[in-house]
């Protein structure tokens, strides 16, 4: 579960990948997806901000499901036999 936690981040919040590799802006990631508009229009900050906020949902939703294994892999790692 941890693996899977931590694949889903970086592939989440991957922001170089998607950039070197997509060449239409349909196909772009949400994080793409703020950078550009953050470039193309005078910065509404209040909107990108609750955008962002939308966007970090999922990870914060995977790790209230996965936060048992989390802490235990975390504790058992930690504990000296």
């Amino acid at each position: 579960m941890t693996v899977a936690l931590f694949q889903f981040l970086y592939s989440w919040n991957d922001f170089l990948g998607p950039l070197i590799y997509l060449n239409s802006t349909k196909l772009y990631t949400l994080s793409l997806g703020l950078e550009s508009y953050m470039g193309a229009h005078f910065t509404e900050w209040t909107l990108l901000m609750a955008a962002s906020t939308i966007i970090t949902l999922p990870v914060v939703v995977m790790f209230f499901f996965t936060q048992r294994s989390f802490v235990r892999g975390i504790s058992f790692g930690g504990v000296r036999g």
